[in-house]
């Protein structure tokens, strides 16, 4: 029988190690679970844009020109010192309405990028050849008759009781632009490969323009013959105009750039242009798609 109870006695003390180990209860591991990994997160990372950058584009071109009160001036120098100018003013009379045309074009530019992260400023010079041909039709005005009434005090020394009647005709207006450099400032802002922007600049432009109108008067007096002082000199043409004439004005508009590779991103913007010469405004509107190359 004490053989019998010793022999128990070994065999559960090797059983109970063993079962232990088959159940592998973690209470059992204590310290020895594994410590959990950090993760760590490194640096954002955005599509470098800064730097020089070069490129040419193609555009198409669409032009209107106000002509409205390009005449104004050259009335009023035809009719300088009469009563009926300064009593009725009819220089301000409108002889010319808008024209408009469209057109291909082609350019260049040239630039550089400043950024911060995903925050770009920059300069930027355009260069837009194109041939933008405007012709002003006239506007139907037949004759500004006027009378001076009796007992009227003059500014000058022209009789009472005198009709003066004034006729505005063969106006005519043009602009033909060739092209137009411009000096923009822009900012945009990073989205993975594209940078959309925006931009403000200085436009100089190139034209030829000329803007003329005739001015006929024909008195008629109550009095006697010594009236007809305020017609004399006319029919009078006035007219103004000059070729390789510089336009200046400004440009604004957006874009998008997208980044094919490091270095080679294509392009596509709108904008508006707006020039004035002789009181004639001349504004363009355009859309253009290029490719560029940056350093």
């Amino acid at each position: 029988m004490r053989l019998l109870l010793v022999a128990l006695g070994l065999i559960g003390g090797f059983a109970v190690p063993a079962f232990a180990a088959d159940y592998d209860l973690p209470i059992l591991r204590g310290s020895q679970q594994p410590v959990a990994p950090v993760t760590t997160v490194g640096p954002a990372t955005f599509t470098r844009w800064s730097g020089f950058y070069v490129g040419g584009d193609f555009s198409y071109n669409n032009a209107i020109g106000d002509f409205s009160s390009a005449t104004q001036p050259l009335v009023a120098f035809s009719l300088q010192n009469t009563a009926v100018q300064q009593l009725f003013m009819p220089s301000q009379l409108q002889l010319l309405g808008k024209g408009g045309d469209s057109a291909f074009g082609f350019g260049g530019f040239l630039g550089y990028n400043m950024q911060w992260q995903d925050l770009i400023t920059g300069v930027e010079a355009n260069y837009t050849r194109t041939s933008l041909n405007v012709t002003a039709p006239p506007v139907p005005v037949g004759g500004v008759a006027r009378s001076i009434p009796l007992n009227t005090t003059l500014p000058l020394s022209i009789p009472a009781g005198t009709v003066t009647m004034v006729n505005l005709h063969n106006a005519s207006g043009h602009l033909d632009l060739t092209d137009y450099a411009e000096a923009r400032f822009r900012g945009g802002y990073i989205v993975g490969n594209l940078l959309p922007y925006g931009f403000v600049g200085f436009a100089v432009g190139r034209a030829d323009y000329s803007v003329s109108a005739t001015t006929d008067a024909t008195c008629i007096t109550q009095a006697n013959t010594l009236n007809q002082a305020e017609c004399m000199g006319f029919p009078l043409t006035a007219s103004a105009g000059q070729n390789n004439a510089l336009l200046y004005g400004f440009s604004v508009g957006g874009g998008l750039d997208w980044a094919l590779t490091q270095n080679v991103f294509l392009r596509g913007e709108f904008e508006f242009v707006q020039f004035g010469i002789s009181n004639i405004f001349f504004s363009i509107f355009d859309a253009r798609a290029g490719v560029g190359f940056k350093f």
